[in-house]
Protein backbone atom coordinates (compact mmCIF):
# COMPACT_ATOMS: atom_id res chain seq x y z
CA UNK A 1 0.00 0.00 0.00
CA UNK A 2 1.61 3.63 -0.81
CA UNK A 3 1.88 5.87 1.81
CA UNK A 4 -0.43 8.22 0.07
CA UNK A 5 -3.30 5.61 0.13
CA UNK A 6 -2.93 4.58 3.40
CA UNK A 7 -3.19 7.99 4.49
CA UNK A 8 -6.30 8.68 2.84
CA UNK A 9 -7.79 5.38 3.83
CA UNK A 10 -6.78 5.97 7.84
CA UNK A 11 -8.33 9.63 7.36
CA UNK A 12 -11.48 8.23 6.02
CA UNK A 13 -11.69 5.50 8.76
CA UNK A 14 -14.00 6.33 11.76
CA UNK A 15 -13.42 6.10 15.37
CA UNK A 16 -14.29 2.08 16.49
CA UNK A 17 -16.79 1.06 19.30
CA UNK A 18 -16.48 -2.62 19.99
CA UNK A 19 -20.19 -3.53 21.89
CA UNK A 20 -20.79 -6.38 23.80
CA UNK A 21 -24.80 -6.20 24.80
CA UNK A 22 -27.64 -8.27 24.75
CA UNK A 23 -29.80 -8.92 21.56
CA UNK A 24 -33.33 -7.25 22.76
CA UNK A 25 -35.87 -8.55 20.18
CA UNK A 26 -38.12 -5.04 19.84
CA UNK A 27 -34.69 -3.11 18.40
CA UNK A 28 -35.45 -0.59 21.22
CA UNK A 29 -32.47 -1.76 23.34
CA UNK A 30 -29.23 -3.88 23.65
CA UNK A 31 -27.26 -4.28 20.87
CA UNK A 32 -28.97 -2.53 18.61
CA UNK A 33 -29.44 0.69 20.46
CA UNK A 34 -25.53 0.47 20.74
CA UNK A 35 -25.20 0.07 16.25
CA UNK A 36 -27.47 2.61 15.48
CA UNK A 37 -25.95 5.00 18.68
CA UNK A 38 -22.81 4.69 16.96
CA UNK A 39 -23.81 5.54 13.39
CA UNK A 40 -25.38 8.37 14.17
CA UNK A 41 -22.64 9.63 15.73
CA UNK A 42 -20.02 9.30 12.93
CA UNK A 43 -18.72 5.97 14.97
CA UNK A 44 -18.25 1.83 13.22
CA UNK A 45 -19.74 -0.58 15.76
CA UNK A 46 -18.05 -4.10 16.01
CA UNK A 47 -21.17 -5.69 17.50
CA UNK A 48 -20.46 -8.57 20.12
CA UNK A 49 -23.26 -10.78 21.49
CA UNK A 50 -23.78 -11.71 25.65
CA UNK A 51 -26.88 -12.62 26.07
CA UNK A 52 -30.56 -13.60 23.97
CA UNK A 53 -33.41 -12.63 25.45
CA UNK A 54 -37.16 -12.86 25.53
CA UNK A 55 -38.96 -8.95 25.87
CA UNK A 56 -41.02 -7.06 24.49
CA UNK A 57 -41.64 -2.97 25.52
CA UNK A 58 -43.01 -3.76 29.11
CA UNK A 59 -40.63 -6.34 30.19
CA UNK A 60 -38.53 -9.43 29.92
CA UNK A 61 -39.09 -12.94 30.71
CA UNK A 62 -36.18 -14.70 30.02
CA UNK A 63 -32.10 -14.45 29.19
CA UNK A 64 -29.72 -16.72 28.62
CA UNK A 65 -25.97 -16.05 27.68
CA UNK A 66 -23.95 -16.89 25.02
CA UNK A 67 -21.07 -19.60 24.70
CA UNK A 68 -18.26 -17.32 26.74
CA UNK A 69 -15.95 -19.10 24.22
CA UNK A 70 -17.47 -18.36 21.44
CA UNK A 71 -17.29 -14.35 22.54
CA UNK A 72 -13.97 -14.14 23.32
CA UNK A 73 -13.11 -15.64 19.58
CA UNK A 74 -15.25 -13.14 17.89
CA UNK A 75 -13.97 -9.77 20.06
CA UNK A 76 -9.84 -11.36 19.23
CA UNK A 77 -10.68 -11.66 15.53
CA UNK A 78 -11.86 -8.24 15.16
CA UNK A 79 -9.31 -7.14 17.80
CA UNK A 80 -6.31 -8.75 15.66
CA UNK A 81 -7.91 -7.29 12.55
CA UNK A 82 -9.45 -3.46 13.28
CA UNK A 83 -7.73 -0.80 16.22
CA UNK A 84 -10.97 -0.35 18.47
CA UNK A 85 -11.04 2.62 20.79
CA UNK A 86 -13.33 1.97 23.57
CA UNK A 87 -15.22 -1.08 24.35
CA UNK A 88 -18.73 -0.59 25.47
CA UNK A 89 -20.36 -3.45 27.89
CA UNK A 90 -23.59 -3.54 28.36
CA UNK A 91 -25.90 -6.65 29.22
CA UNK A 92 -23.72 -9.66 31.47
CA UNK A 93 -25.85 -12.29 32.70
CA UNK A 94 -23.62 -14.81 33.40
CA UNK A 95 -21.02 -15.24 36.02
CA UNK A 96 -18.56 -17.17 33.09
CA UNK A 97 -19.10 -14.16 30.46
CA UNK A 98 -17.87 -11.82 33.18
CA UNK A 99 -14.61 -14.23 33.79
CA UNK A 100 -13.97 -14.10 30.04
CA UNK A 101 -14.32 -10.35 29.84
CA UNK A 102 -12.02 -10.07 32.79
CA UNK A 103 -9.54 -11.69 30.64
CA UNK A 104 -9.64 -9.94 27.74
CA UNK A 105 -9.99 -6.90 29.46
CA UNK A 106 -6.72 -7.42 30.53
CA UNK A 107 -4.72 -8.61 28.06
CA UNK A 108 -6.38 -5.10 26.01
CA UNK A 109 -6.12 -3.08 28.80
CA UNK A 110 -5.33 0.31 27.56
CA UNK A 111 -8.81 0.49 25.74
CA UNK A 112 -11.28 2.18 27.88
CA UNK A 113 -14.59 0.16 29.28
CA UNK A 114 -17.32 2.13 29.20
CA UNK A 115 -19.89 -0.15 31.08
CA UNK A 116 -23.62 0.28 31.32
CA UNK A 117 -24.66 -2.38 34.36
CA UNK A 118 -28.01 -3.66 33.08
CA UNK A 119 -29.36 -5.90 36.17
CA UNK A 120 -32.70 -5.57 35.58
CA UNK A 121 -35.13 -4.74 32.62
CA UNK A 122 -37.27 -1.95 32.47
CA UNK A 123 -40.37 -3.54 33.99
CA UNK A 124 -38.62 -5.53 36.44
CA UNK A 125 -37.15 -8.72 35.27
CA UNK A 126 -34.14 -9.09 36.81
CA UNK A 127 -30.58 -10.58 34.44
CA UNK A 128 -29.09 -11.72 37.48
CA UNK A 129 -28.54 -12.83 41.24
CA UNK A 130 -26.27 -11.74 43.80
CA UNK A 131 -23.79 -14.10 42.91
CA UNK A 132 -23.47 -12.51 39.26
CA UNK A 133 -23.55 -9.28 41.27
CA UNK A 134 -20.67 -9.76 43.06
CA UNK A 135 -18.76 -11.38 39.85
CA UNK A 136 -19.19 -8.08 38.05
CA UNK A 137 -18.13 -6.33 41.19
CA UNK A 138 -15.28 -8.73 41.03
CA UNK A 139 -14.03 -9.01 37.53
CA UNK A 140 -15.49 -5.85 35.83
CA UNK A 141 -14.99 -2.97 37.99
CA UNK A 142 -11.39 -2.88 38.36
CA UNK A 143 -10.86 -2.61 34.31
CA UNK A 144 -13.87 -0.20 34.29
CA UNK A 145 -13.01 3.39 33.20
CA UNK A 146 -16.78 4.87 33.06
CA UNK A 147 -19.14 2.78 35.16
CA UNK A 148 -23.02 4.33 34.47
CA UNK A 149 -25.25 2.94 36.93
CA UNK A 150 -28.80 4.04 37.69
CA UNK A 151 -29.57 4.80 41.21
CA UNK A 152 -30.83 1.25 41.77
CA UNK A 153 -27.82 -0.37 39.90
CA UNK A 154 -25.31 1.76 42.55
CA UNK A 155 -27.15 0.83 44.74
CA UNK A 156 -27.01 -3.17 44.00
CA UNK A 157 -23.10 -3.01 43.29
CA UNK A 158 -22.71 -0.73 46.30
CA UNK A 159 -24.58 -2.45 49.22
CA UNK A 160 -22.63 -0.94 52.21
CA UNK A 161 -22.83 2.29 51.11
CA UNK A 162 -25.56 4.82 52.70
CA UNK A 163 -26.07 7.83 50.04
CA UNK A 164 -25.30 8.17 46.71
CA UNK A 165 -22.36 9.58 47.09
CA UNK A 166 -21.23 6.85 49.29
CA UNK A 167 -22.18 4.49 46.55
CA UNK A 168 -20.01 6.30 43.54
CA UNK A 169 -17.09 6.78 45.97
CA UNK A 170 -17.64 2.57 46.91
CA UNK A 171 -17.45 1.83 43.23
CA UNK A 172 -14.43 4.13 42.52
CA UNK A 173 -12.27 2.29 45.24
CA UNK A 174 -13.89 -1.14 43.75
CA UNK A 175 -11.80 -0.12 40.27
CA UNK A 176 -13.85 2.14 38.44
CA UNK A 177 -11.78 5.19 37.32
CA UNK A 178 -15.34 7.29 36.47
CA UNK A 179 -18.76 6.78 37.91
CA UNK A 180 -21.92 8.53 36.36
CA UNK A 181 -25.05 8.16 38.55
CA UNK A 182 -27.76 8.16 36.29
CA UNK A 183 -31.26 10.03 37.72
CA UNK A 184 -34.15 8.56 35.52
CA UNK A 185 -34.82 6.85 38.66
CA UNK A 186 -35.19 9.88 41.19
CA UNK A 187 -38.52 11.23 41.85
CA UNK A 188 -37.46 15.08 40.99
CA UNK A 189 -38.67 17.24 38.49
CA UNK A 190 -35.91 17.38 36.55
CA UNK A 191 -33.12 14.53 35.49
CA UNK A 192 -29.62 14.92 36.97
CA UNK A 193 -26.44 12.56 36.38
CA UNK A 194 -23.79 13.19 38.77
CA UNK A 195 -20.02 12.36 37.53
CA UNK A 196 -17.72 11.40 40.10
CA UNK A 197 -13.92 11.00 39.53
CA UNK A 198 -10.68 11.95 41.61
CA UNK A 199 -12.86 10.93 45.17
CA UNK A 200 -14.53 13.62 44.27
CA UNK A 201 -17.97 14.84 42.44
CA UNK A 202 -16.55 16.44 39.01
CA UNK A 203 -19.91 17.60 37.82
CA UNK A 204 -23.30 17.36 37.27
CA UNK A 205 -25.33 17.51 34.39
CA UNK A 206 -29.47 18.37 34.14
CA UNK A 207 -32.32 17.96 31.97
CA UNK A 208 -35.91 17.89 31.64
CA UNK A 209 -37.83 15.27 32.96
CA UNK A 210 -39.72 13.82 30.23
CA UNK A 211 -43.85 12.43 31.13
CA UNK A 212 -43.07 8.96 29.39
CA UNK A 213 -40.72 6.33 30.00
CA UNK A 214 -37.92 4.79 27.78
CA UNK A 215 -37.03 1.42 26.58
CA UNK A 216 -33.12 1.46 25.78
CA UNK A 217 -31.98 5.12 27.20
CA UNK A 218 -29.05 3.63 29.22
CA UNK A 219 -28.17 1.83 26.59
CA UNK A 220 -28.05 5.06 24.32
CA UNK A 221 -26.22 7.42 26.87
CA UNK A 222 -23.46 4.64 27.50
CA UNK A 223 -23.10 4.17 23.75
CA UNK A 224 -23.01 8.15 23.11
CA UNK A 225 -20.55 7.96 26.17
CA UNK A 226 -18.06 5.46 24.25
CA UNK A 227 -18.82 7.10 21.02
CA UNK A 228 -17.65 10.68 22.25
CA UNK A 229 -14.56 8.97 23.83
CA UNK A 230 -13.64 7.45 20.40
CA UNK A 231 -13.72 10.70 18.66
CA UNK A 232 -11.39 12.01 20.94
CA UNK A 233 -13.14 14.20 24.06
CA UNK A 234 -12.38 14.05 27.47
CA UNK A 235 -14.91 12.29 30.20
CA UNK A 236 -16.61 15.52 31.18
CA UNK A 237 -17.15 16.57 27.63
CA UNK A 238 -18.16 13.04 26.43
CA UNK A 239 -20.68 12.65 29.09
CA UNK A 240 -22.24 16.15 28.32
CA UNK A 241 -22.66 15.58 25.02
CA UNK A 242 -24.14 11.79 25.61
CA UNK A 243 -26.48 13.23 28.10
CA UNK A 244 -27.41 15.91 25.08
CA UNK A 245 -27.88 13.21 22.45
CA UNK A 246 -30.01 10.74 24.38
CA UNK A 247 -32.11 13.59 25.10
CA UNK A 248 -32.76 14.36 21.68
CA UNK A 249 -33.42 10.50 21.05
CA UNK A 250 -36.25 10.30 24.23
CA UNK A 251 -37.59 13.65 22.53
CA UNK A 252 -38.52 12.05 19.70
CA UNK A 253 -39.16 8.72 20.46
CA UNK A 254 -41.48 6.52 19.32
CA UNK A 255 -44.77 4.32 20.83
CA UNK A 256 -43.99 1.23 18.63
CA UNK A 257 -45.46 -1.63 21.17
CA UNK A 258 -47.94 -1.13 24.51
CA UNK A 259 -45.14 -0.57 26.80
CA UNK A 260 -42.29 2.12 26.72
CA UNK A 261 -41.22 4.14 24.26
CA UNK A 262 -38.20 3.54 21.86
CA UNK A 263 -35.64 5.78 21.30
CA UNK A 264 -35.66 7.74 17.63
CA UNK A 265 -31.71 7.58 17.35
CA UNK A 266 -31.23 7.01 13.55
CA UNK A 267 -32.61 9.74 13.29
CA UNK A 268 -30.81 12.24 15.13
CA UNK A 269 -28.29 13.70 13.33
CA UNK A 270 -25.22 15.02 15.34
CA UNK A 271 -21.88 17.05 14.43
CA UNK A 272 -19.49 14.26 14.25
CA UNK A 273 -15.70 15.43 15.20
Amino acid sequence: MTTALSTHLSEASPPIVMCFSGLDPTGGAGIQADIETCLTLGVHCTPILTALTVQDTRNASHSEAVNPNTLIAQARAVLEDIPVNVFKVGLINSHTVAQALHTLFTDYADIPVIFDPVLSAGGGHPFGNEQLIEQVRTFLLPHTHLLLPNIDEAKKLAPEADTLEACAHELMDSGCEYVLITGTHAHSTKIEHQLYGHNQLMQSFDCERLPNTYHGSGCTLASAVACHLAHGLNITQSCREAQTFTFRTLKHAKRLGMGQLIPHRAAIHATTR
